[in-house]
């Protein structure tokens, strides 16, 4: 990793949803595995849902955070797959004023080591939207731990070079930790 000897780390507010139809907050590993990997990166757990699969649901619970002056990043696992009940990205993707195109191709072709060409199933996708970047995961906490080892470590950290997210993020104060 590139870093910039002048660049300094910036704690960014960090919101979780959970997409399930059968886990609970107790049960949520993936969901608690994002909380635990954002908290100790020196992030700030802006807020924590977990929700069933319902596209009006989800996409009325990412509009309020992406409304949200605080919220700067939405991490969202679940749904992203080919079942009549999965709707994740047709719930955020109309809320998304600039798709990054990048993100579902960088966490296909990591995932490929893993889980081989079962990795094209996955319609992870990202997107930034009134300055927040939202990511949409699948529900495995394996994938969530390979997205954030993977990608969203690095780009979620403003020293990372040769670019990463934080400068296209709204500013925002310190919430209070949720979590």
């Amino acid at each position: 990793m590139s870093h910039k000897a002048d660049a300094v780390f910036v704690p960014l507010n960090i919101a979780v949803l959970t997409v399930s139809d059968t886990r609970s907050l107790e049960t949520d590993t993936s969901g608690q595995l994002f909380v635990d990997r954002l908290t100790s990166a020196g992030h700030v757990l802006a807020d924590r849902v977990l929700l069933k699969d319902d596209i009006y649901k989800i996409r009325a619970q990412v509009a309020a955070w992406i409304a949200d002056d605080r919220v700067q990043v939405v991490l969202i696992t679940g749904g992203t797959g080919f079942t009549e009940r999965d709707s994740t990205p047709e719930a955020v993707g109309c809320l998304l004023d600039k798709q990054v195109d990048g993100f579902g191709e960088v966490f296909r072709q990591i995932s490929v080591a893993d889980i081989g060409t079962s990795t094209m199933q996955s319609r992870a996708l990202a997107g930034l939207s009134n300055g927040t970047l939202v990511c949409c995961l699948p529900g495995s906490t394996n994938a969530c731990r390979t997205a954030w080892d993977g990608i969203l470590a690095e780009q979620l950290d403003a020293r990372f070079r040769p670019c990463n997210f934080v400068p296209h993020l709204k500013q925002a104060e310190p919430c209070e930790s949720r979590g």
